[in-house]
């Protein structure tokens, strides 16, 4: 059975265009990488837990905040390694400050084979993006998501 992550793409309105909000995965991995290496904010669903539940505790640990409202499913999308990615759109207030993010931590061997346990954010920055721009930044696996909420706010 395919590991399944539940994540939110938030998006806001400017004036008559919409941005969306990414997020900078942390640690040393993807420290010098940019495009094609932001994600929605997403995470593992728990046995036995509600999807959409998932999707918003996962967004808390990563933002720092509890987005509330009205949730669009946006539908599953099969990532390249196999995962599945359930997702939803929602409409957030405009003025959601990403430069005060507060993430969760975990911790890994840095550098390998160091013996040396080191903690990093899981995200290490967020951003609001114009869909152009997004769909640069994300990874392959997710842009049919911000194609799918484009084809919904139509």
């Amino acid at each position: 059975m395919a590991i399944r992550s539940a994540g939110l793409l938030i998006y806001r309105r400017i004036s008559r265009d919409i941005e969306v909000l990414l997020v900078h995965p942390g640690g040393p991995f993807w420290a010098r990488k940019d495009e094609a290496a932001w994600s929605i904010p997403k995470g593992l669903i728990e046995s036995g837990e509600d999807e959409l539940a998932a999707a918003i505790r996962e967004t808390a640990e990563e933002l720092g905040a509890v987005v509330d409202g009205r949730f669009t499913p946006l539908g599953e999308y099969r990532q390249p390694g196999g995962k599945i990615v359930v997702a939803w759109s929602i409409e957030a207030d405009p003025v959601l400050d990403v430069n005060v993010i507060q993430t969760s931590k975990f911790q890994m061997e840095w550098p390998p084979r160091s013996g040396q346990v080191k903690r990093f954010p899981e995200v290490d920055r967020a951003g609001w993006f114009s869909p152009a721009d997004a769909a640069i930044k994300l990874l392959k696996g997710q842009r049919p998501i911000l194609a799918g909420l484009l084809k919904h706010l139509e």
